[in-house]
């Protein structure tokens, strides 16, 4: 058996109704809509949702799924490793210079030190936040933590 041997099983298949088409066809002048009313005319019908004049249900569920705080603050993330890798020993680490230094895109976004990594240089960092890990490498290697608040 091959591609072109294949056919669709004996009475599957019918041939389109064609409405509209002369009162012998059975389904002239009305085309199988019957005499009057919506459905009869041309766009008539409920739309997709209608249901019976009850507030559908798209209209019934929120918008937006779940809660937005506007008072989240979202953090860029600097890992360890990378300050050892960009700064030397005894820099000053803030967002001004790790803007510099091509780390983060804003200078004026707040900042989280995370303790991903070694570092093995003593560095100043003043940063928002910082996480206990990253404070207590950055303070066993002879560096200070000072955050903002």
């Amino acid at each position: 058996m091959e591609l072109k041997d294949l056919k669709p099983a004996e009475g599957s298949k019918r041939s389109r109704k064609r409405v509209g088409r002369g009162p012998a066809s059975g389904n002239g002048k009305t085309a199988g809509r019957g005499m009057n009313g919506q459905k009869s005319r041309a766009g008539g019908g409920k739309g997709a949702g209608f249901e019976g004049g009850q507030t559908p249900l798209a209209r019934r569920l929120p918008k937006l799924p779940g809660f937005r705080n506007f008072n989240r603050v979202e953090y860029v993330p600097v890992n360890v490793s990378r300050l050892d890798a960009k700064f030397k020993a005894g820099d000053l680490v803030d967002g001004d210079t790790l803007y510099a230094a091509g780390i983060v895109k804003d200078p004026d976004a707040p900042i989280k030190v995370l303790g991903d990594g070694e570092i093995t240089k003593a560095l100043t960092v003043r940063v928002d936040k910082v996480s206990a890990s990253a404070r207590a490498k950055i303070e066993a290697v002879g560096g200070k933590v000072e955050t903002a608040c």
